[in-house]
């Protein structure tokens, strides 16, 4: 056995001991299918229903391999879908803490040249800005507080013109408070300005929650008892505090924050900050925060937490660049949702992979591996994401192996001679 063998070996047991974890309370069919989900998926790198029948390598026609997965996926019960994510989000809770931020966000799938796809509805593609068929995407991920390792704690596909569908702002609730129900108050709630709704900073508020919302600048606040625009009340400040940051290229930013006490006119008797960051463009950015302290450095603070929400969108590009899951070719709503969702439980096992890379020697060797045998492009290589490394690292390692996880899933028959001398 060489070394890329017991790598593979270690690998199929980990998802298979991270596969029984999650699939606690579920019937054996299905905790069989997201098992085997989540290994072909791992070693095509593709949500693909043929490569990933392809990947796990069974010695039947390939044609009944597609079909037993797509009858899985469109036969996988809300109810069981529940069970697995609350067992999944049970193992993410020893990852988070008081200093952890949840990052709210959505995306989008668009599949444009779709026509018989359930729930089919027009979205706003990120990547191009264009109107097109397909459905949208809610998610939360936990960032750990030593890594910053994002970790997905909810997911879900929908579309709006379900028949259930009743509002964007309907299911981002349903996200948040799934997040209270599992983690309590812990952590900060981070939310970019298209979350700058009364109904959020209400839901938070009541909730008891830490929360750090980007403002528009067409909010009004309360300031000294007078209600004005978030903007001009800004512009009142020239920045008190110095914090200086990195773009993309390694150019330095030099940016300036002030901390200034405000008010939403409807809640005029529930002190807010406001924290305005200059030096990202001709006009601040604008933060309001419930939390406070008497530390000089709490706009400084503030605004670094608010700027890891970042991760999520590497977060998402990860899940649609390595794993290509915009290529799906199910076709019920139901489906789709659980083919996202199974990838997002693979991405939450990378993600705690990525967090004991100091520690772990086998996600050492992982990593080693992926730069040995798959040699990623430099400007891959050069990514900081590591989830990267450790999926091309699962691609490089699990592809040459034999057989896929059959061995784990079919209990070994009884040896005559054992019978034998039970008899």
């Amino acid at each position: 056995m060489n070394q890329y063998t017991k790598l593979a070996w270690v690998l199929k047991r980990e998802i298979f001991k991270f596969s029984k974890k999650v699939c606690k309370g579920i019937w054996k069919p299905e905790e069989k299918l997201v098992t085997n989900l989540i290994y072909g998926i791992a070693e095509s790198g593709s949500c693909h229903l043929s490569k990933i029948a392809r990947a796990l390598k069974e010695h039947i026609l390939l044609k009944k391999v597609i079909e037993r997965l797509s009858r899985g996926l469109r036969d996988f019960s809300e109810e069981e879908q529940q069970k697995t994510w609350d067992n999944y989000t049970q193992t993410v809770k020893g990852y988070v803490n008081d200093r952890t931020v949840f990052v709210v966000d959505g995306s989008d799938a668009v599949k444009p040249y779709s026509e018989k796809l359930e729930g089919l509805a027009l979205v706003r593609d990120g990547s191009t800005g264009k109107i097109e068929k397909g459905y949208w995407t809610l998610e939360v991920t936990a960032l750990t507080s030593v890594t910053k390792t994002p970790l997905p704690v909810y997911d879900r596909v929908y579309s709006a013109v379900e028949d259930n569908f009743i509002s964007e702002d309907n299911e981002v609730l349903k996200g948040l408070k799934y997040v209270s129900e599992t983690f309590g108050n812990r952590g900060v709630r981070a939310l970019d300005r298209g979350y700058d709704a009364l109904v959020y900073y209400e839901y938070f508020l009541k909730a008891r929650e830490k929360f750090i919302i980007r403002s528009a600048k067409t909010r009004h606040v309360c300031y000294k008892g007078e209600t004005r625009n978030i903007l001009e009340v800004a512009m009142l400040f020239k920045g008190k505090y110095r914090i200086d940051f990195k773009d993309k290229k390694g150019k330095p930013i030099y940016c300036k924050t002030t901390i200034i006490p405000v008010a939403l006119p409807k809640h005029p008797n529930i002190p807010l900050n406001l924290v305005v960051v200059y030096g990202f463009g001709k006009e601040p950015m604008l933060l309001l925060t419930n939390i406070k302290s008497d530390d000089p450095r709490l706009a400084n603070t503030i605004t670094k937490v608010y700027l890891m929400r970042w991760r999520i969108e590497e977060y998402f590009r990860f899940k649609k660049q390595q794993y290509d899951f915009e290529d799906f070719r199910v076709r019920t709503l139901n489906a789709i949702r659980v083919l996202h969702r199974i990838l997002s439980l693979l991405t939450g096992l990378i993600g705690m992979l990525s967090e004991k890379r100091e520690e772990s020697l086998f996600v050492m060797e992982l990593i080693a591996a992926s730069e040995r045998i798959y040699r990623p492009k430099p400007e891959k290589a050069k990514r900081k994401f590591l989830h990267y490394a450790i999926a091309d690292g699962f691609f490089a390692i699990l592809r040459k192996s034999s057989a896929g996880m059959a061995n784990f899933l079919i209990p070994p028959k009884p040896s005559a001679q054992l019978s034998f001398l039970v008899a």
